[in-house]
């Protein structure tokens, strides 16, 4: 897995953070209203890249 883009809100991601983590992504994208500190820590401590950014405004301006 290259990237994991995320729209949940950190709420809704909490049940999610086991299966992302394995997955080792190379980097994962928080949407706006998607941030999560405690998510992007773990995986910065695994060495995944995180970003806070739209998907989509990365993807038109060539930054993706």
């Amino acid at each position: 897995v290259d990237t994991i883009t995320l729209y949940l809100n950190a709420d809704r991601q909490r049940a999610y953070h086991d299966y992302i983590l394995s997955l080792h992504p190379k980097r994962i994208i928080f949407n706006p209203g998607a941030e999560n500190p405690e998510l992007a820590r773990l995986a910065t401590e695994q060495g995944i890249e995180t970003v806070e950014g739209c998907t989509l405004v990365m993807l038109s301006i060539g930054a993706y």
